[in-house]
């Protein structure tokens, strides 16, 4: 039977030569008992092609590569993988690439490898050189110029990509000219994933939005996104696309934002493998794809576990004339992390009636 598979792979695990002031996979990876898993070796990476592609029999198979740095791994790593799953691929399952970059590394040889073998980047970029001050590398230098000609170099070159912008306290405050900068540079595709504390920590920065700056933020970038797409000029913003689809009924693509998880494998450079990105810490460890197989995977209590807990939907949430569309408020993680159930009442009391102006889609 076809079955549809997601993984995403840490193929140089944390190893990264940028020191952004909120990257939440270099604190997570600090409070595990090692902070690295190395390179990913070929005889792993073959046993979890393998096992990918026997598991999925003919359906659709989602390799994300990210870190840390996953370009650390070098370009034979991915050379070889993609020649293994074409050499295993027999059952002709359809396969998907995608690459979460910071973008220093690519070079020409880089670019064309990607637009040859299909690859969709994600290229981290939170705008101009002034929003994009919390991205500096091991030398605590802006990267703001590399990234840019690095994004100007995928356009030249036939790169499918977007961008993923990690939305700050400054984002906030500026996101007008954040996603004025984007368009001007042509970007049809954003992705804004709220900064996020480290566990535990409850303190408070202009890396960290407030309920208040975040709903102004959702007010300010629902109403840009509206006003382009009027003006068809339509510029895909993930996060309010699928707000889109839960207004017409429809399910969101982006995990968590149905209300719960989803079954996602994350597999780090040893083989480790975890229920979420987020939660690549020891206690979650479901097992290794050296010596356990994705149905094993699948039916591990921790992995049934981890999803089974976000189903419940909380009590405040039941009566809430807002939740066909907020359905809890997204991403376990985040509420982990800070209870914007305020912010998301003013957005969608403010924004609701925007909404019709995407009536139409449903028809199409």
């Amino acid at each position: 039977m076809k079955k549809n598979l997601s993984i995403m792979i840490k193929p140089a695990s944390s190893t990264c030569n940028m020191r952004c002031k909120y990257c939440f996979y270099h604190s997570l990876a600090s409070s595990r008992e090692a902070f690295s898993y190395g390179v990913m070796s070929q005889d792993t990476a073959e046993n979890l092609i393998k096992k990918a592609l026997d598991f999925c029999d003919g359906g659709s198979i989602y390799f994300a590569f990210q870190g840390g740095e996953p370009l650390f791994a070098g370009r034979e790593y991915f050379e070889h993988f993609v020649a293994t799953v074409n050499k295993y691929n027999t059952q002709k399952c359809t396969v998907y690439y995608n690459l979460q970059t910071n973008g220093t590394l690519i070079d020409l040889e880089w670019a064309d490898f990607f637009a040859k073998n299909k690859f969709l980047l994600g290229l981290s970029l939170d705008g101009d050189q002034d929003a994009n001050r919390f991205r500096l590398d091991s030398n605590l230098n802006y990267t703001y110029p590399k990234v840019k000609a690095t994004m100007d170099l995928l356009k030249e070159r036939g790169v499918d990509f977007n961008v993923l912008i990690v939305a700050t306290g400054y984002t906030a405050d500026h996101i007008e000219s954040v996603y004025k900068y984007f368009k001007s540079q042509g970007i049809k595709y954003l992705q804004f994933i709220p900064c996020l504390r480290p566990f535990g920590d409850k303190s408070e920065s202009n890396l960290y939005m407030t309920e208040k700056q975040y709903a102004s933020y959702l007010i300010k970038l629902f109403n840009l996104y509206v006003k382009d797409y009027v003006k068809g000029e339509y510029v895909s913003i993930r996060q309010l696309d699928n707000y889109v689809r839960l207004f017409l009924g429809e399910r969101a693509e982006q995990c968590g934002m149905n209300g719960f998880c989803s079954r996602q494998f994350v597999v780090e450079g040893n083989g480790n493998v975890y229920p979420c990105d987020f939660y690549c810490l020891d206690e979650w460890l479901l097992g290794n794809i050296n010596e356990i197989d994705f149905s094993a995977l699948a039916q591990h209590p921790k992995a049934i576990d981890f999803v089974n807990e976000t189903l419940t939907i909380p009590s405040q949430c039941k009566t809430c004339p807002y939740f066909r569309v907020c359905r809890g408020g997204g991403c376990k993680r985040s509420k982990a992390d800070r209870d914007y159930c305020q912010a998301y009442k003013q957005f969608f009391g403010a924004c609701l009636p925007l909404f019709r102006v995407f009536l139409g889609e449903k028809r199409k």
